[in-house]
């Protein structure tokens, strides 16, 4: 037994999506090309000091974990929408 469905159910349900933004498409790649850069410049910065290689990569490595995780956690906290009101913009109760 099949359950009937409304006419204008699914077409309301798509219609409060919104699709992606191009620019939230692309956020991943930045944080993670960003976190990239910081651990190729650890790297270079340790390998070119001590010359030795494999303690450049471990801190590629480490340097490209922490700054990803960190940089996934602020980019959480920020809000996505800058028209949406945050706690300050509220008048303050009387009581």
């Amino acid at each position: 037994m099949s359950a009937a469905k409304k006419p204008g159910a699914a077409s309301r349900s798509t219609a409060s999506r919104t699709s992606p933004t191009r620019k939230d498409k692309t956020r991943p790649v930045e944080l993670i090309g960003l976190s990239a850069v910081f651990g190729v410049f650890t790297g270079l910065i340790v390998g070119l000091a001590t010359r030795e290689w494999v303690l450049a990569a471990i801190f590629f490595g480490v340097v490209f974990i922490v700054s990803l995780v960190s940089l996934a956690m602020i980019m959480l906290g920020q809000t996505p929408d800058a028209d949406l009101p945050s706690v300050d913009d509220e008048t303050p109760s009387t009581h």
